[in-house]
């Protein structure tokens, strides 16, 4: 998605928040100036964090926040495993729940609320305009043997780790892959955070290679450019995920809540609506 004035001022606003250093931020201010027609937000915030740490050094700011949420979502596990399995249709709620995670999302939210997160699990319902989506995406399911999940924030992955055990229930073929980030990037997955929530017992981790809190194909690991070029069904979560992806030529399923102005306008909906869409390449 096309980084807009408004989008690109909010992203000088959140380095200016991280430091007042001036020679920083002349050079996040000459990274967004001079951005391609292309270039997407999470490709943005990647190249900031690379000029950021040729001046202060790696840091992982969010390495607390992650393990608090991963924790807080553990500690729900089978009480929400319980509530999936006794709902009139499992894989449905799963789906449901799993989108209500991409809340925890320390990119595009100014304020991440616990009880704002716990609200949100039974709050945020399938609008009709997503009926058709799932329909598309079951019927998809159904005839697949590769079923690839990319996934966003912690927390959020331990939901994704449950809709996963529905969907292998429901279609026990599916021979699934998780792709993650590859090193540290705001509160996003990486495979540190895929097999402490337990997630690697279920699927295939892979990494995005990348400190990049999006999916940008051309710059993938091979195996997992493979494995988005082999897969049979694609499910991207979140707003990155979809800036990165979005109208290249794929067939992709998207799963995320509105959470920025640019989401909002694009969808036309109301703050953290949640969105379930189809591109079919």
């Amino acid at each position: 998605m096309h980084v807009s004035e408004s989008c690109a001022a909010c992203l000088y606003d959140k380095q200016r928040n991280l430091t007042g250093d001036p020679d920083y931020l002349s050079a996040v201010h000459t990274i967004i100036e001079n951005r391609n027609e292309t270039d997407t937000a999470p490709y943005l915030i990647y190249l900031f964090r690379l000029e950021y740490e040729k001046r202060f050094g790696r840091s992982e700011p969010y390495r607390d926040i992650k393990k608090k949420y991963n924790d807080l979502v553990l500690g729900m596990e089978e009480m929400l495993r319980q509530k999936i399995e006794d709902a009139a249709d499992p894989l449905r709620t799963a789906l449901l729940y799993a989108r209500a995670g991409n809340y925890i999302d320390f990119g595009a939210m100014n304020e991440v609320n616990e009880n704002t997160f716990l609200s949100l699990l039974d709050s945020v319902p399938f609008r009709p305009e997503d009926e058709p989506v799932m329909e598309s995406f079951f019927k998809a399911c159904e005839k697949a043997e590769r079923f690839l999940l990319i996934t966003d924030n912690c927390g959020e992955i331990v939901l994704d780790k449950l809709f996963l055990e529905q969907l292998k229930k429901r279609y026990p073929a599916l021979q699934l892959q998780v792709l993650v980030r590859g090193q540290e990037v705001l509160n996003d997955a990486i495979e540190e955070d895929a097999s402490y929530t337990g997630m690697d017992q279920l699927a295939e981790i892979l990494s995005n290679g990348l400190p990049l809190a999006g999916t940008v194909y051309e710059r993938l690991p091979e195996k997992a450019r493979e494995a988005m070029d082999r897969a049979d069904v694609i499910l991207a979560k979140g707003q990155g995920n979809y800036e990165t992806l979005s109208h290249q030529g794929r067939h992709i399923f998207y799963s995320f809540l509105c959470k920025c102005e640019l989401f909002t306008e694009r969808f036309r909906v109301l703050p953290l609506t949640g969105v379930f869409a189809e591109e079919n390449g």
